[in-house]
């Protein structure tokens, strides 16, 4: 079961270890060079920073188009920045591709800024179409807006065009085929990119408990009138090779403790007083971790994080790539890692769990869009949530949001050499969940409107975010 507010996992912040000793061998000690470079971009934003940003405005587009899949979108970013890395350390003096080494360097005379930028534009436009082919019109679009040619499949690695579309080949042909069934090919499976291969099924069927300690399909409005029981995203997602980390289990998570138990009703209780005691700002942060309707993740929301470090350190290209590539990577490890847990302990989410410890008593809980806080029978209770989106449709330990950020806080604060962030975000509580009602509405308690020391309750929120900690804390309450 996911804490209703958990602390960072120690699997993650092991991996993060694990993960920054390889990106320091694959840089060859280069990463920790943060010193301006003369021949930085003129522009804002470095290209890696732009292609960043297409890569995540393409992702929120897929996200619409077939709902968020985190697994599969950490996946999807990880190839591209891993790709533009590849391609960029061909024209540096020391760094090496994780594909080829340093088999593609490029002599010194022709590591300029604009060859940098073109071999980085092809290896990230080769890897966008193959990852997101339904965005290929939008990305076709902005290949050419940076004027590039896509139709340039050159190979030929004396050119920055040939250099970007080989790094984007290895890449590729190496992703194709590393258990994440991207092409459907994998034994077992049914055809469908990435379908589960590995025969799960769960225990408990959408409408009773066998077992309460096992993970339980639960119902999400259609938005259509009708109901739907998602499965389990991705069950096979342990398989999926690495980054850094020696494989899944690596760092599996201790047993989580089972129904019945002491540890166990401490966290239903948890769950349930948190619930019935949000604040606009916590139910901002809940929606501002959940990233809403175009949600690129936990991933994207790390790399937007990333893309935060970058402006305020007036980041050069090479260390945004470096930064773009460390971050992406760790958030893949990390969901490998998380997923590698839910799969081998299949646990229950609070919804089924307080439903189950509590069924016909009375608690107090959220009641519903607009409703505030009510008395409800503990079998009503609801997570703060969409009714399209209750809850994420996979077991709740480890939680997949903890795990991921607590990864991506540390390897930013060892990357960085320091945990300040100083960010600010500013949200409209409730935009996700409750957009058709006023924010008294939301809060009302017992039917009854509060205001705070006779002041208007606003729903419009800064949330300060001190440090790369205190983030990844954030989400533990998502």
């Amino acid at each position: 079961m996911k804490h209703c507010v958990s602390k960072p996992h120690r699997l993650a912040r092991l991996l993060c270890f694990t993960f920054l000793l390889t990106t320091v061998l694959v840089t060859n000690g280069h990463t920790a060079e943060l010193k301006p470079d003369a021949a930085a971009n003129k522009m804002e934003h470095s290209a890696a920073y732009q292609w960043l940003d297409i890569l995540l405005e393409a992702s929120a587009q897929d996200v619409e188009r077939i709902g968020a899949r985190p697994t599969i979108l950490s996946r999807q970013m990880a190839i591209p920045v891993t790709a533009a890395f590849d391609a960029w350390a061909a024209y540096d003096e020391k760094a090496v591709g994780t594909r080829l080494g340093g088999q593609l360097r490029r002599p010194a005379a022709e590591r300029t800024q604009q060859n940098k930028e073109t071999a980085i534009a092809f290896a990230m436009y080769r890897t966008l179409i193959d990852q997101l082919p339904f965005q290929r019109e939008y990305i076709d679009g902005e290949m050419r807006r940076l004027g590039y040619d896509p139709t340039n499949e050159s190979l030929d690695v004396t050119t920055p065009e040939g250099i970007g579309n080989r790094c984007a080949q290895e890449v590729l042909a190496y992703r194709h085929a590393d258990g994440a069934n991207q092409l459907g090919n994998e034994s077992g499976s049914d055809g469908t990119p990435y379908a589960d291969y590995t025969m799960y099924r769960p225990v408990n069927p959408v409408d009773s408990v066998i077992d309460a300690d096992r993970w339980q399909p639960l119902p999400f409005a259609d938005g259509k009138g009708g109901t739907i029981y998602p499965g389990f995203l991705t069950p096979h997602w342990y398989r999926v090779l690495p980054f850094a980390i020696e494989s899944s289990e690596q760092f599996r998570a201790e047993p989580p403790p089972l129904v019945g138990s002491p540890e166990m009703q401490e966290q239903v209780d948890e769950c349930i007083r948190f619930n019935c005691n949000l604040t606009v700002e916590q139910k901002a942060i809940v929606e501002f971790m959940r990233d809403g309707p175009r949600s690129t993740g936990q991933s994207g929301h790390w790399l937007r994080f990333a893309q935060a470090v970058s402006r305020r350190d007036k980041n050069n290209l090479d260390q945004d790539v470096k930064l773009f590539f460390t971050v992406g990577n760790t958030a893949l490890d990390a969901f490998i890692a998380a997923w590698d847990s839910k799969r081998y302990y299949d646990t229950s989410r609070p919804w089924t769990l307080i439903r189950l410890y509590y069924a016909d008593k009375m608690i107090r809980g959220w009641a519903g869009p607009g409703k505030g806080v009510i008395a409800i029978k503990g079998n009503q209770w609801l997570p703060y949530s969409p009714a399209t989106f209750v809850t994420p449709p996979f077991p709740g330990y480890v939680s997949g949001h903890s795990t991921v950020s607590s990864a991506c806080a540390t390897i930013l604060k060892l990357f960085e050499g320091a945990d300040e962030f100083t960010y600010v975000e500013h949200r409209r509580a409730g935009a996700l969940t409750e957009s058709d009602f006023e924010c008294l509405d939301m809060q009302k308690v017992d039917g009854k409107h509060l205001t705070a020391s006779g002041k208007e309750l606003s729903c419009d929120v800064d949330l300060p975010i001190r440090s790369f900690t205190e983030a990844a804390e954030m989400a533990g309450i998502s």
